[in-house]
């Protein structure tokens, strides 16, 4: 066991709980961030087979925002909206342009039909006005139609981009000693999300056994999001003859979130979209580009993933990197 403790000066304290594989950690965390820390490592070995417990990171602060208030849409999410719709802007332009002239036309026509209906003279132009003040509201209904869509539709673009740029910044846990964001690993593996109390956990952890060396071979890592508290064990046979398939398999499942409250936030927002009860258990497949390319309810079709994803080595590197599906 080894114990290593930083101490800082400072008035305001949030006591945070962080646990990891083989690692015990307690953190007391300031306002600005700094950390003390003390490690113990923990796990048990019976028949051959090595137990580790998988455990989550807690945090909690004060002086941030709840995770119940919407995610804020920033300039980069803004900006990638329109390099991938470049003429939407011209399009909502010109609808509204076209709302303002049938609301004009209307107006006008509206004010001859009055003028028409209260002078007798006037009174064969009546068709004609009606007739005129027809197009205007027609025309009017139809672009304030598009304009409405085309806004839905770019308000969905920037929510999908907003939840796309806060998941490449969720945290992961490589090792005890290295912490990285999801966006450090776009263009290098494809993250399978599952997220789901401790034996759902452990029940994926089994399922994907058949499947390790194909998943590697497709870039394929898994996180694990236990939502119940609970800590899953993980066993791995120690044995010289399964040596290697144990080597691949702690790689397949190495990474652990970091920030439990963020991770629970994103997910939240992911299954509102989906119109999936909170409490259900889901797994959520990445592209390389660290996009979400598909999502269920259950465990992850290993076996699919396996079928449908193409290997990141040999002849075909590169140019199968497209072939991930399409983004949700």
């Amino acid at each position: 066991m080894a114990v290593a403790a930083i101490s800082y000066v400072t008035t305001t304290t949030t006591v945070i709980t962080i646990r990891c594989p083989n690692y015990n950690i307690h953190q007391k965390k300031n306002k600005f961030g700094f950390c003390s820390q003390r490690n113990s490592q923990f796990s048990s070995i019976n028949n051959g087979k090595t137990s580790t417990t998988l455990s989550i990171i807690t945090c909690s602060a004060s002086n941030k925002p709840s995770s119940s208030s919407p995610s804020p849409i920033s300039s980069t999410a803004k900006i990638r909206s329109e390099v991938l719709s470049p003429f939407r802007t011209v399009r909502m332009f010109f609808y509204l342009a076209f709302i303002a002239s049938g609301a004009l036309g209307g107006l006008i026509a509206t004010t001859q039909l009055i003028a028409a209906l209260t002078n007798s003279s006037r009174a064969p132009l009546v068709p004609d006005i009606l007739k005129g003040l027809g197009i205007d509201i027609g025309a009017v209904a139809i672009f304030a139609f598009l304009y409405s869509r085309e806004s839905s539709a770019k308000n969905a673009q920037l929510a999908r981009l907003t939840r796309e740029e806060s998941l490449s910044n969720l945290k992961l846990r490589v090792d005890e000693k290295k912490v990285i964001s999801v966006n450090d690993l776009r263009g290098i593996a494809r993250l399978v999300i599952c997220a789901g109390p401790a034996p759902f956990i452990a029940e994926s952890f089994k399922l994907s056994q058949p499947f390790t060396q194909g998943l590697l071979d497709r870039g394929v890592l898994v996180v694990p999001f236990v939502t119940d508290g609970e800590l899953p064990s993980f066993e791995y046979e120690e044995s010289e003859e399964m040596k290697d398939i144990t080597i691949k398999r702690k790689r397949l499942w190495q990474l652990v979130p970091v920030y439990v409250s963020e991770w629970s936030k994103w997910l939240d927002e992911q299954k509102k979209l989906a119109g999936v009860s909170p409490e259900s258990p889901v797994y959520l497949s990445l592209r390389m580009d660290g996009r979400v390319r598909g999502s269920g309810v259950g465990y992850p079709p290993w076996n699919a993933f396996v079928a449908q994803l193409p290997p990141i080595k040999g002849m075909w590197t590169g140019l199968l990197d497209g072939m991930d599906g399409r983004v949700l």
